[in-house]
């Protein structure tokens, strides 16, 4: 859980303790390929979703307040029991992405979220479509992954980007040994400078490629399945709003 924890860069408190090296040995393995979701098609979408970057960029907090739907806003799989369903709407969700702690990380974090052009139904809701979108992959060829490696989920993650670099050691000048391409890749911890603000900003992951070569990819360049999720829905006569919370992590 902490490892997937640190890559969804929610619950930052568990990176540390989670950049301790898997036990299991590191050896070659066919890699699962995975297809990544298209956008969202609904210009009114897209409109909402540059007036999220804009509030997040401002760091206003009467701004971000208009985009968030004043009641029946939730908060899932809150596993610290935060949510209080007598304070406003986006004082829950301010708790819920850490808006303000370090140096107001969570406002980098909501301007993230609002570069998710792609969105799905959250099944438990109707209505409701959340982002970012899992993507898709051989189902069978990722369980048999987990079964030949003797891996779980939580050892797995995927680049966010189609090439992401592979270093030597955990530093932006290290030489590059390897590229990673749109596929899960094998993650066997996280190191870096925990004493640094934001710590879980800014560990490098320790990887292991196909070939079965361990190296480095820059802090956030994956993303586990179990990221974290900002969710929204279309109101008749307010139109998009943020509706709810997903937390990450198992």
């Amino acid at each position: 859980m902490r490892r997937a924890a640190c890559l969804g860069v929610l619950l930052i408190a568990a990176c540390s303790a989670a950049a301790q090296p898997s036990a299991r040995l590191p050896k070659p393995y066919e890699p699962v390929a995975i297809t990544r979701p298209k956008a969202f098609e609904d210009e009114s979408f897209a409109t909402f979703r540059t007036a999220l970057g804009a509030a997040a960029k401002a760091r206003v907090y009467a701004g971000l307040t208009a985009l968030v739907r004043k009641r029946d806003f939730f908060w899932d799989r809150d596993f610290a029991h935060q949510f209080d369903p007598r304070k406003p709407p986006v004082d829950n969700l301010s708790i819920a992405i850490a808006l303000e702690h370090d140096n107001g990380a969570g406002w980098a974090r909501l301007a993230e979220f609002a570069e998710e052009a792609a969105a799905e139904p959250l099944d438990s809701r109707p209505g409701v479509i959340c982002a970012p979108v899992r993507p898709a992959y051989d189902s069978i060829a990722y369980a048999k992954l987990l079964q030949t490696s003797y891996t779980e989920a939580i050892d797995w993650a995927y680049p966010r980007a189609d090439a992401t670099a592979v270093r030597a050691k955990p530093e932006p000048g290290a030489a590059t040994i390897g590229t990673l391409g749109a596929a899960f890749v094998w993650l066997l911890g996280f190191e870096g400078p925990d004493s640094e603000p934001d710590p879980g900003r800014k560990l490098w992951a320790r990887v292991v490629m196909p070939d079965g070569e361990t190296g480095f990819v820059g802090p956030d360049s994956l993303r586990p399945l179990t990221a974290e999720r900002l969710c929204y829905t279309k109101d008749p006569v307010e139109g998009w709003q943020i509706a709810g919370f997903v937390a990450g992590g198992n």
